[in-house]
């Protein structure tokens, strides 16, 4: 099984996960290369997405898995690719997966902030401290449709703050990326909720890098 790592950033991250699926597949057929397919009643291309990535979100450290026919010539894909994909989605690097996905355990995000009229004053001071609370509660619906009650903070980790500029507050961290996952839009939520005068009139989302358990680059 080969493994891509690409980016979707710009306005592909406007894209649906299911749309993104599509793309990739059909990209594969412009670039003249064929994807193998499994067997039984209803074959589908042997093509996988590690973490389905929400609407809106950037990423530079995506992690797709696939299959090519046999004798396909493997030379050059990410090129081959790229020359086809569409603006916001680049193959970085192809290669043979050294990993199984269940070993991606963390993901480093960077949350970035804006403010129309300049942060406010302590703002930085003040969302760090929320963050380093002992507990955060949220409520998270479940596949079964039951509701579990979950403290975020369990699932994030080194944790900074950083002020590039006057309108601009930009928050780093680790997140769990699965069992449990934690969707990064709670951290917004969050400061929404517990101080709604520092909430930012516009926030963004990007991946930044995936690791395992252990803090290593997920390969």
């Amino acid at each position: 099984m080969l493994r891509a790592r690409f980016s979707k950033t710009g306005d592909a991250i406007w894209m649906s996960h299911l749309d993104l699926m599509r793309v990739l597949q059909r990209s594969f057929r412009r670039a003249g290369l064929l994807l193998a397919h499994s067997h039984g009643y209803t074959p589908h291309p042997n093509l996988s997405l590690a973490l389905p990535l929400s609407v809106g979100v950037s990423s530079t450290c995506e992690i797709m898995d696939f299959e090519l026919e046999e004798g396909q010539d493997a030379a050059d894909l990410a090129a081959r690719l790229n020359r086809v994909l569409p603006a916001g989605v680049e193959i970085a690097e192809v290669y043979e997966g050294e990993m199984k996905v269940k070993h991606l355990k963390w993901l480093r995000i960077a949350l970035t902030m804006e403010y129309d009229k300049g942060v406010p004053a302590g703002a930085a001071e003040a969302i760090e401290a929320l963050f380093g609370r002992d507990e955060l509660l949220f409520e998270k619906k479940t596949k079964s449709g039951a509701v579990v009650t979950q403290n975020i903070l369990e699932m994030m980790k080194e944790l900074s703050m950083t002020q590039p500029d006057e309108n601009t507050l930009r928050l780093a961290c680790l997140i769990s990326a699965q069992e449990p996952a934690l969707n990064p839009a709670r951290i917004p939520e969050a400061i929404d909720l517990e101080l709604p005068e520092l909430a930012p009139d516009f926030s963004s989302v990007t991946r930044i890098e995936a690791l395992t358990e252990d803090g290593t680059v997920f390969r």
